[in-house]
């Protein structure tokens, strides 16, 4: 085990039953820069670390060359929430940025539709955007008080947000700053609200099981995730802390997104480039499976025929980890480790499977206006310059 960690006493939780000469080690070196990591996790709250070194600059932003108005939008373009301009960009992932619409501020994650409908999780509310014409038709409020309606990390609304099977909800998980979350339930033929239901602090992900039974609320600050039955929308905490809960606020150790395993219904959340989290929803129980990336980690994304994918932000200390990278984790457990230039923050995958679109977003600094395209078979890669630090990302 290569854990690096942040505090003595997350290492003692993260290693029991190892004792090993590197164990001892790395938790010399930890005591020596206790005092740096307590007072940075005091300010920070208990943020993602912030990369050491700032992400090499992307491509130069190019002119948004709009399509044609009165043209369908292309089967195959990608989507991305601008969290950085209050838009969403149809991207074309050949040429780049084609279009832009405004949503509300601050966009963190998108859902679309069967019937091409995209649902976007803002500070504000959900906005509602025909993908087809490309025109915003709605803004649904949040019900919950977030607070005033601001940029950055820790800003107050929509997070994590996902449809039902049928379409007929989207369930967007709500920040409330200073306290647990929501999870609101959005009645998406009548574009309202009607149900709140309560959840982990900073709800980073929102997913749903195939058959829309439940509904799994990734809580990043309050080391769970919350599985919420659809019919009675009773809720039920899970505990995910494969290093333990002692950092509280101030660890890095914390789940940030999850996916719904095609072949079983477990929900699998990557840790460190070190451990993969596999939760049975019905029993509760977690199972630990290593990983290989040794790299804080945070979006994900699963294909058809059941390969995991993971995106890697970087080394979380300087020489304490490897850089960024996407993991393509095959249903044995084989990985490759691509290696991807700056941090990213998520990830969606091509319709034949082949190729990977990672957003350069990222929530914390080092982030840059982009996707990087990469071939799944080879692991090549290239940069497009596309929205405004673009986090949430879907292929239409």
């Amino acid at each position: 085990m290569n854990r690096r960690t942040r505090d003595t006493r997350t290492a003692r939780d993260a290693r029991t039953g190892t004792h090993d000469a590197r164990a001892h080690t790395r938790r010399t070196r930890t005591r020596a820069r206790g005092a740096l990591a307590a007072l940075a996790a005091a300010l920070l709250l208990g943020s993602c670390t912030q990369n050491a070194t700032s992400a090499p600059p992307g491509p130069a932003p190019s002119a948004v060359s709009p399509l044609p108005a009165t043209a369908p939008t292309p089967q195959g373009l990608l989507l991305t929430a601008d969290f950085g301009a209050d838009t969403v960009t149809f991207v074309d992932p050949e040429r780049g940025a084609v279009a832009s619409v405004p949503v509300g501020r601050a966009p963190y994650a998108l859902a679309v539709g069967a019937d091409g409908r995209a649902w976007v999780a803002t500070a504000e509310g959900v906005a509602v955007v025909d993908t087809r014409t490309r025109v915003r038709v709605a803004l649904i409020p949040h019900r919950t008080g977030t607070g005033p309606v601001t940029d950055g990390e820790y800003r107050g609304g929509g997070m994590g947000i996902a449809l039902s099977p049928d379409g007929a909800r989207a369930y967007v998980g709500v920040n409330v700053p200073g306290t647990t979350g929501v999870l609101e339930v959005i009645d998406t033929a009548g574009r309202e609200v009607t149900a709140v239901v309560p959840v982990g602090r900073r709800p980073f992900d929102v997913d749903v099981s195939a058959d829309g039974a439940e509904v799994y609320v990734t809580g990043h600050d309050s080391f769970d995730v919350t599985v919420v039955a659809a019919d009675s929308l009773q809720p039920r905490r899970i505990e995910v802390a494969p290093y333990g809960t002692e950092g509280g606020l101030g660890s890095w150790l914390k789940p940030h997104y999850a996916v719904v395993r095609p072949a079983d219904g477990k929900l699998l959340l990557p840790f460190e480039g070190e451990r993969l989290a596999v939760v049975d929803p019905r029993t509760g129980r977690t199972a630990i499976e290593p990983m290989t990336a040794d790299t804080h980690q945070h979006g994900v994304a699963v294909t058809a025929d059941g390969r995991l994918l993971v995106v890697g932000t970087g080394a979380v200390q300087p020489g304490d980890g490897r850089g960024p990278s996407l993991t393509v984790r095959s249903p044995g457990g084989a990985e490759r480790v691509y290696p991807l230039q700056g941090p990213h923050e998520d990830v969606a995958v091509s319709r034949d499977g082949r190729t990977a679109y990672v957003t350069g977003g990222y929530t914390r600094d080092g982030h840059w206006n982009g996707i990087t395209v990469v071939d799944l078979d080879t692991g090549a890669a290239r940069r497009l310059a596309a929205g405004a630090r673009p986090l949430g990302i879907a292929v239409l």
